[in-house]
Parts: structure tokens; C-alpha cells; sequence
């Protein structure tokens, strides 16, 4: 899919057929589409291929008068009954006439540029749109962040409540998700620090102080996950340990049972053989032997008992 947009005034126009200083929104494009951009502005296709491959490093490159730059942008989708979070790459074409955005699929970041969320942004100052395009990314993960951490508390707090295996599982998920939050953040630090020394990204005054809040929130957002990674894998640590302490109580409580419970068994074993047995006789046997193992198994609940055993 191939949109056309520029801004008259203020209002984002779509528009039919592109124009010079005009936004070209390429979601999911097929052959005929790549090679239609290719042969109207020359536009490598390696360069579009590169960015609709979800497996794309962040990184910068030129080439022919084009410039790539490929950045990760956060994503979160539904999974069951909890949300799934993980990035995919965007990538941002410059020409000296026209930016292009390519991306696999619609990402809530461009869409609120599409909608206008966004102020004062003009598709004819390409410069400023990228790096407006960057702060939001930014934005979205310090955002997703922020939600990832609330999810893993409630995740622990139901934890601590049942032990099951269906919280562990969520919280594996919150911290691979903060892994790939972290991975990409840092290859988007590089490549905010290569534009900055990018002779070929003209940049004026204003779009450079743009820039470095860019990358100020950029590092604030990698020492954010930093600090959730840490805490979400030492609370994974804690209820690891948590568990196995709960595991060694119950199965020294049920060690204890089973001594308790084998003194009876033996001496009912053993008057129960085809021998000549105490009591055997006697018309009140039974009883005294019944007597005498729940004295004996009162005796060993009492002394495994002081010793901590139950």
C-alpha cells in the first residue's frame, strides 16, 4: 500500500499522485509498488527491502543521493490475556525531493501523524518530520515502559497470591520484552549519534537542539529498562527461590508424616504375621496394641515436631 501526503497550511492532504516535498506512507508494499518508487526517484531497492526485513538492525547508510536511516519502534499485541511487547524496524527514506516511510505493517507512531496528534510538523521540512518521527518513537517506548512495570506488579502481586505457573510465565514475557526494548533502544542510540555528524541530513539550529532531546530521552528511556530489567529479573529470583522453599517445607512435612505414619504400619506388620505374637491371647490385644503405636507415633510427632520438622 502506497499513500501520498503534504501538509497545506496546517491539515496533512492526501493526495493522488506524489509531489515534490510530499510524504510517501508505504505500508507492507509488494514488487510492483518498490520498483514503481525505484523507477520514478531512483531509490535503491536494497534500500526498501532492508526496511521491510523485521530481523533489520538500526543503522544509517547513503546511497545515490538517498539516504536510509532504520530505526526500531515499539509494538505491543494482544496474546491471550495479557499484551505482548516487542519492536519492529521503520525505515525513513530521504530524497532531495520526497521522505518516504516503509514498515511492514500500520505502527501507532505514524498513525499519529496520520491523525494529526501530532503539532507542527510539515511534510516540506523533512529534517524536522524525521526527527519529530524519532521523539515519538522515543515517547511510545518510555510510554510502553511505564506499562510494562505496572503489568509486572500486578503480575507479582497475583504471584504471591497463587504460585502457578501461568504468572511465571507472564513475567518471562515482561522481561523478554524489556530485552528487545533494550536492543533496540541502543541501536537506535547509534544511529541519533551518527545523524548528528551526517553531512548529508542538512540540519539547522533548531532541529539540532530537536535532536539532542531526542537522544536525551533516548538514553533516559535505555536507563529506564535497564532499571525494570534489573528488578523484574531479581523479583523472577526471589519467587524462583521462593518456590523452592515452599517445595522443601512440603516435602519436609510430608517426610515427617511418612515416619509418623510407619510406626503404626510396622507393628501392624508385625502381629500381623503367622507366628506366635504377644498378646495373642489376650482379649483386650487389639487394643493394647493399638495403644502402643499411637503412643509410640505421639512420641515421634512430638520429638520431629521440636526439632522443626512440621
Amino acid at each position: 500500500m502506497i499513500r501520498y501526503f503534504r501538509t497545506v497550511g496546517e491539515q496533512l492532504t492526501e493526495l493522488n499522485q506524489p509531489q515534490t516535498g510530499c510524504w510517501v506512507y508505504m505500508v507492507a508494499p509488494n514488487m510492483d509498488e518498490i520498483q514503481q518508487m525505484n523507477e520514478k526517484y531512483d531509490i535503491p531497492i536494497h534500500f526498501m527491502q532492508a526496511a521491510l526485513d523485521e530481523e533489520e538492525s538500526a543503522r544509517i547508510d547513503h546511497e545515490d543521493g538517498c539516504t536510509l536511516l532504520v530505526v526500531d519502534t515499539p509494538i505491543v499485541e494482544a496474546e491471550s490475556q495479557a499484551y505482548v511487547y516487542s519492536t519492529l524496524p521503520i525505515g525513513i527514506l530521504l530524497t532531495s525531493e520526497i521522505l518516504i516511510t516503509i514498515c511492514t505493517r500500520e505502527i501507532p507512531v505514524l498513525s499519529d501523524f496520520l491523525d494529526q496528534r501530532v503539532r507542527s510538523f510539515s511534510t516540506a521540512k523533512r529534517t524536522r518530520f524525521i526527527l519529530q518521527i524519532l521523539s515519538r518513537i522515543t515517547s511510545k517506548f518510555l510510554a510502553y515502559l511505564k506499562q510494562v512495570d505496572k503489568a509486572s506488579m500486578r503480575v507479582e502481586n497475583a504471584l504471591i497470591e497463587s504460585m502457578k505457573n501461568k504468572e511465571l510465565v507472564q513475567m518471562l514475557k515482561l522481561e523478554k520484552s524489556l530485552v528487545f526494548f533494550s536492543t533496540s533502544l541502543k541501536g537506535n542510540e547509534l544511529v541519533l549519534e551518527r545523524m548528528m555528524r551526517h553531512e548529508r541530513i542538512e540540519k539547522y539550529p533548531e532541529d539540532t537542539d530537536l535532536l539532542e532531546d531526542v537522544i536525551i530521552e533516548n538514553r533516559q528511556a535505555i536507563e529506564m529498562c535497564g532499571i525494570y530489567r534489573d528488578i523484574l529479573s531479581g523479583t523472577m529470583d526471589a519467587f524462583a527461590s521462593v518456590i523452592s522453599n515452599n517445595l522443601n517445607i512440603v516435602m519436609k512435612i510430608l517426610t515427617s508424616l511418612t515416619l509418623v505414619l510407619s510406626i503404626p504400619t510396622l507393628i501392624a506388620s508385625l502381629w500381623g504375621m503367622n507366628v506366635t505374637v504377644p498378646f495373642q491371647d489376650t482379649a483386650h490385644g487389639f487394643y493394647i496394641v493399638v495403644a502402643v503405636s499411637f503412643i509410640l507415633a505421639l512420641i515421634s510427632a512430638i520429638v520431629l515436631w521440636r526439632k522443626r520438622m512440621f
